[in-house]
C-alpha cells in the first residue's frame, strides 16, 4: 500500500466528507511499502498521535523523532513524510484530520482573524511537536485522545462534541502559539527549494536526472543543492532518488505486466543489474524475489 498522490503531491484521499470534513485514521507503518509512506501534502490540519512504537516524522524541511504518547500538530499545505526509526520496528499511530474552516467558518469571523490566521498562515511553523516537554502539551493529548474516543464510539450528537473539543484543542494550543520558536525567512527560502527539488524529481524520475539540472531548476550551484538538501533530508539527493525510483517500480512489478528490464527503464534506470542492485539494497531482496512473494 501506499500514498495516493497526484502531480503536485497532493493526497487524493477524501478527509472526511463535505458536510463535517473530519477524519479520524488508524494506521500502522508496516502496511506502506518500506515502512515509510511518501511525501505528500493536504489542506486540512492532521494531527498525528502514536500509540505503539516510535516513527521519523518530517514535515517541509524539518525532522521529528515521535515515541509513544507523544503527538504532532502539521499545518495545513505543509509537505510531509514518516518512516520507521533505524530499528525498523513497526509503529501504530492515529491520524485525525480537518479543514480548518470546520472551526471558524468564514474567513471575516472572529474565530479565524483573531485565532487562527496567525498559524495557518505561518509559513515559518509547518508544525508543533507535543512530545509532552511542556505541561500544557498533557492538555493537547488529552484533547486529540477525547476526540479518537467520540468517533469510535459515534454516539447520537457525536459531532457537536467532536467539533467542541477541536475547539479546545485550538483554544490551548493559539494560548501557547506565541511562545513557540519561528522560523527565519532564510529557512523558508531552503524548505521552498527543497520542495521544489522533490518535485522536479517525482515530474522527471524516469529521465536521466543530473545534478546539473537539478540544481539549474531551483537557481543555485551544484555544491549548494547537494548540501541544502542532505543538510535538510538526512540523505543525499540521489540517493532520494534512487529510493523514488525504487517505489515507482514496485507499482509496475505489482501490476504484472512487465519484465524487471522494462521495469527498470520506466523508473529511470538504464542498467538493469544496477536497478537490481539498488532495490535489493532498500528491499532485501531481488525484484524476481519480490515478483516471487506477490504470486505466493
Amino acid at each position: 500500500m501506499q500514498i495516493k498522490i497526484d502531480s503536485s503531491q497532493k493526497e487524493v484521499k477524501e478527509h472526511g466528507a463535505y458536510g463535517f470534513p473530519f477524519l479520524v485514521s488508524f494506521e500502522k507503518l508496516s502496511t506502506y511499502e518500506s515502512g515509510s509512506f511518501l511525501w505528500h501534502w493536504h489542506k486540512e490540519i492532521e494531527l498525528t498521535l502514536i500509540t505503539s512504537g516510535e516513527m521519523i516524522y518530517q514535515v517541509n524541511n524539518r525532522s521529528f523523532h515521535l515515541k509513544k504518547g507523544q503527538a504532532l500538530f502539521g499545518n495545513s499545505g505543509t509537505l510531509h513524510t514518516g518512516s520507521m526509526c533505524e530499528s525498523k520496528s513497526d509503529c501504530e499511530y492515529t491520524s485525525i484530520t480537518f479543514a480548518p474552516q470546520l472551526l471558524y467558518g468564514t474567513e471575516n469571523s472572529i474565530i479565524y482573524t483573531k485565532y487562527m490566521k496567525a498559524l495557518l498562515t505561518d509559513l515559518t511553523c509547518p508544525a508543533i511537536c507535543f512530545d509532552l516537554s511542556e505541561k500544557w502539551h498533557k492538555e493537547i493529548i488529552a484533547s486529540l485522545c477525547t476526540i479518537i474516543s467520540l468517533d469510535r464510539k459515534k454516539e447520537a450528537g457525536f459531532e457537536f462534541e467532536i467539533l467542541m473539543e477541536l475547539l479546545s484543542f485550538w483554544k490551548c494550543l493559539s494560548l501557547h502559539y506565541n511562545t513557540l520558536e519561528t522560523r527565519t525567512d532564510t529557512e523558508q527560502e531552503h524548505f521552498d527549494r527543497i520542495r521544489n527539488i522533490i518535485l522536479y524529481i517525482e515530474k522527471n524520475y524516469d529521465s536521466d536526472l543530473t545534478l546539473d539540472d537539478i540544481s539549474e531548476y531551483v537557481h543555485i550551484s551544484r555544491s549548494a543543492c547537494s548540501r541544502l538538501f542532505k543538510k535538510h533530508m538526512g540523505l543525499s539527493l540521489f540517493e532520494y532518488i534512487n529510493q523514488y525510483r525504487i517505489e515507482k517500480s514496485m507499482e509496475y512489478l505489482k501490476s504484472g505486466s512487465y519484465a524487471v528490464t522494462d521495469v527498470a527503464r520506466l523508473v529511470g534506470f538504464n542498467d538493469s543489474n544496477y536497478y537490481s542492485k539498488v532495490f535489493h539494497k532498500y528491499k532485501g531482496c531481488s525484484p524476481r524475489e519480490y515478483l516471487k512473494t506477490l504470486m505466493q
